[in-house]
Parts: C-alpha cells; structure tokens; sequence
C-alpha cells in the first residue's frame, strides 16, 4: 500500500511539474531581439512596449539588436536559442515570411522553427524623399525616376523587408526606373536620407513620421490599403493611380519552436496586455503603426499566408535568391 502511494505521489510530481515551472516564469529578465539596428521601426516599438511588458511580466526587458539580413541574422540566433521563454524575437515580415523565398541556405525555417507568440503591430511602409528630389507626388516620382540617367534609389531595412518587397512592387506596377539600396536597419537608412546620400526610402512609418512632421522629408505616398493614422494627409499610392497597390509591414513577437505552451500563453497574455495598455497604445500609434494583438494560432495562420503571398511577389518580381 505504502508502495503505490509513493509511485501515485510521483506520478502527481511529474504531472504538475511543468505547470509549477511555468507558474514561476519568469525568474530572471526576458531578452526581445531584435533583427535591426537602433533607430528603426522595430527596435523603436520594442522600446515604446519595454517598460509595461515588464511591469506586467514581473522582470525587467532587455532589448537585444543583432541587425544584418533583413532580421534574418536576429531569428537564426533566437530559433537555437534554449526554449525557455527567455529569449525571445520582435520579428517581422522580413524574417518570417519573407527570407525563405531569398535564401536557398537560411539557418532557419519560420513554419517549423519558432512558436507564435502574438502580432504586435500592421502597418503600410511610406515612400519619404530628400527635399532635393523634386517630385510632390507619385506622378511625378515616376517621371523623374524614368528621366534621371541610372533612375532614382531607394533605400530601406534590407533585403526582403517591407520596404523592399513594397519598392519591388511599385516598380513593376510604375514601371519605374528605381534601384534598391539595401541597409541593416531602417535607422542608417533614414540617417542616409536626412543627410542627402539617398534620395528616397521606403521606409516603415514609425521612422519616417517624426522626420516628416518636423518638415526635413517629404512623404509621396503610403503602401498600404488606407492612410497612416499618423500621417493623414498622405494619400496611399493606390489611390494615386495604383489600384491594388498593397505592401503592408507588421511585426510579430515569437519564441524558439518547443517552448512550453504555457510559458507561450503567459508572454502573450502580457504582450496583449500592453498592446492594450491605453498610454502604449497611444505611443504605438503616434509612431505611425497599428497595435494588433493575436492568439497564437492566428499569428500562425497569418505568417503562413504571408509565407505564401510574398514568394509568389517575389518569383514575378525576379528579386534574385542567394544560393
């Protein structure tokens, strides 16, 4: 008798074990990495969530840059990291949905290789231009691409992010005679730009709005189906002539694939939590992107759709694959 008893206490151990451990995440501060350097829309939302993420996780945030590859650098790091909930990625369409389709050797598969946490935030990118560029509209950038000797460039946050896959689009849609400048991270791109060594960027709209605002870039259109928030009065360039012109950008939190799902379910209860915070929110939006919290099933859903929509844009587009 006193046998089972001790096999039946055993088995409730190992039972209740995991839920103890996860009921005790976090004990140390949690790591958000993030595939872009300072300054871009990325890293700048990750920062606006830091301070309430760790209020209502109970630990602090650390915020981790490992810029190159269009984030790819940043999600082959987190997909080998130890599936413990402590390192985790503020991903974005770059990485996981994108890469796959540009890089025949990428150190990771974003179906398989990571466990949706939740979205973060949807946005269009905007096409900014250095005062020096002398088009005021869609229009008229066109023409002066076509008119210029080599066409016009256009930097953004790498290959295979938004503002790539935006600027692919656009070309092929225009017609327009326009060169992809590709930097690690929207932050050097738009310091470029500010500084005159680029003409234009397709740049996420946290990055561009406070330069525009202030009056130093001039925005010519957003790439998403409505207007910015943030910049209202910029008309999309589907509505300049583009119609089903679309290139939205979004981020999206995830951990390493075989992380404990309740640890999965209690980083998305918090992230949602703070994506609904009423001063977050607020944050998020002035800085020109849209909070959109998930389930873990429905950012799964949404990065395989995507997967499948930009490999077909990217095949037409003929944006070379690195082998």
């Amino acid at each position: 008798m006193r046998k089972a008893v001790t096999i039946a206490m055993a088995f409730t151990t190992l039972a209740v074990a995991p839920n103890a451990s996860a009921q005790a995440y976090p004990t140390r501060p949690v790591t958000i990495v993030v595939g872009f350097a300072p300054g871009g829309g990325t890293d700048t939302v990750a920062r606006v969530m830091q301070r309430k993420l760790a209020e209502y996780l109970g630990q602090s945030i650390v915020v981790e840059n490992r810029a190159g590859a269009g984030g790819a650098i940043a999600a082959g790091v987190v997909s080998k990291a130890n599936p413990d909930g402590y390192t985790i990625m503020l991903g974005t369409i770059a990485a996981l949905a994108v890469a796959p389709h540009l890089n025949s050797k990428l150190p990771y598969d974003p179906l398989r290789d990571f466990a949706p946490i939740s979205l973060a935030t949807v946005s269009g990118n905007v096409l900014v231009v250095h005062p020096s560029v002398q088009a005021k509209t869609i229009a008229e950038f066109v023409k002066e691409a076509n008119s210029r000797p080599g066409g016009i460039a256009y930097g953004t946050s790498g290959i295979g992010s938004a503002g790539n896959l935006a600027g692919e689009l656009f070309r092929l849609m225009a017609k327009a005679n326009l060169v992809h400048v590709p930097y690690k991270g929207g932050g050097p791109a738009m310091s470029d730009l500010l500084g005159g060594q680029i003409p234009s960027v397709f740049a996420s709209a946290t990055t561009a709005t406070p330069q525009v605002k202030s009056g130093k870039l001039r925005a010519l259109g957003s790439t998403g189906t409505k207007r910015s928030a943030s910049l209202p009065d910029v008309p999309t360039i589907a509505e300049q002539g583009y119609p089903g012109y679309e290139a939205t950008n979004w981020y999206a939190y995830v951990a390493p694939a075989k992380t404990p799902k309740d640890i999965v379910a209690r980083l998305n209860r918090e992230i949602v939590k703070t994506l609904r915070d009423p001063e977050t929110h607020g944050l998020i939006l002035n800085q020109g992107e849209e909070p959109t919290p998930s389930t873990p099933e429905e950012l799964a859903m949404h990065i395989e759709r995507e997967h499948a929509t930009w490999g077909r844009v990217i095949k037409e587009a003929g944006i070379p694959v690195e082998q």
